[in-house]
């Protein structure tokens, strides 16, 4: 499955730097607002320690962790649904994302240039979603200049729906309002679904705080920002993007033991990988053997066919079963024939719901 997350923020708060952590690309960086013209995309691995054991018993030929796609979107200023800036360009951009990283300045450096003139975490947030909130409405007020007259005319439900639809979103956006807040049925949201709603995406606020405070725990900044994603029902993780940036630079038993030596489990940014892979509803299933052993994306609720399909169309169409062991009896036993012998080894069907940890060896004929 190829999903990706849009980072987003005003210039100069650190997106590009959490970025070049992201994907250990050295994109342009600079201290001036529009340094990044084009949205850089970066593939990134999501950290699976289950991968490593399965790895450690098959001893394959190829290993292939699961990944994730982080795009890099400019800098947005205030009037960017008007076209200030480079707005709507970048506007646009967020469309194509499946979730939202919102980097929020939570730190004081004389050095670096705050668009605003003084460091105001809430004053940026909004700043950023008041323009996302105008860009929404736009698309919904134009729709609907389009479709008023039909729906008050006619009898199709479809039109009536979507008008009602969007009138339901207009009103809450007024009262800015996210469309992601907004309760809707599942008719609801499959006609919001086709204009790519940019406050109807999730989204992750990340406090982008100083070496000091990404150590030694929050500042007042952090506090303000995780009170104001709270009425939003929206996560907050809380990291030092130049931090993570350095950490990047460093082999992986470098980082580790850095990390152990001031008190942390996981960096930042692997916290980050974290919270938007499960704020998608993603979780991961394996496929072992001495060839490869892979970790492959699945959204919550997808059946054994579906996932089937992730791996080739043919294994889908022509799908008979689904043998299926539990990772942690396999970590258990450290044996498959052990799992078998234990009658652990599951037959499933079509319907079988997957499971996070499920490693499966599809049975298919076409």
């Amino acid at each position: 499955m190829s999903l990706k997350a849009g980072i987003v923020g005003l210039p100069n708060v650190g997106k590009s730097t959490l970025f070049n952590a992201i994907t250990k690309k050295n994109i342009l960086a600079a201290n001036y607002p529009f340094a990044t013209i084009d949205p850089n995309v970066g593939v990134v691995t999501v950290p699976d320690s289950r991968l490593a054991f399965l790895e450690e018993l098959y001893l394959p030929k190829n290993t292939v962790p699961t990944t994730f796609e982080f795009t890099d979107i400019a800098g947005l200023v205030q009037g960017a649904s008007k076209g200030e800036g480079l707005g709507n360009k970048f506007l646009s951009h967020i469309r194509e994302v499946d979730a939202i990283v919102e980097v929020v300045r939570c730190f004081i450096d004389e050095n670096i240039i705050h668009v605003s003139g003084n460091v105001d975490p809430i004053r940026d947030i909004e700043i950023i979603n008041v323009e996302l909130v105008l860009s929404d409405l736009e698309i919904i007020e134009n729709r609907l200049e389009k479709i008023t007259k039909k729906a008050a005319t006619t009898k199709e439900k479809e039109t009536i729906l979507e008008f009602e639809t969007l009138s339901k979103c207009k009103n809450a956006l007024e009262k800015n309002i996210p469309i992601r807040n907004i309760e809707l049925t599942e008719e609801e949201k499959l006609i919001i679904k086709n204009f790519s709603f940019i406050t109807a995406k999730p989204m992750i606020y990340v406090a982008n705080v100083n070496e000091e405070d990404a150590v030694l725990g929050e500042n007042k900044y952090v506090k303000m920002v995780r009170e104001y994603a709270e009425k939003e029902q929206a996560s907050v993780i809380t990291m030092c993007a130049k931090m993570e940036s350095e950490l990047s630079e460093l082999e992986e038993s470098e980082k580790k033991a850095f990390l152990e030596e001031i008190g942390i489990t996981y960096s930042g940014l692997d916290k980050l990988i974290f919270a938007t892979y499960d704020l998608l509803g993603l979780e991961t299933f394996f496929t072992v053997g001495k060839d490869e052993c892979r970790a492959w994306t699945f959204q919550k609720g997808m059946n054994a066919k579906k996932c089937a399909g992730l791996i080739h169309s043919d294994i889908e169409r022509g799908f008979i079963k689904a043998e299926i062991m539990k990772y942690n009896d396999l970590e258990e036993l450290k044996d498959e024939k052990k799992v078998q012998e234990n009658g652990k080894l599951y037959i499933e069907g079509k319907d079988y719901l997957m499971q996070d940890g499920d490693i499966v060896y599809f049975r298919f004929n076409v």
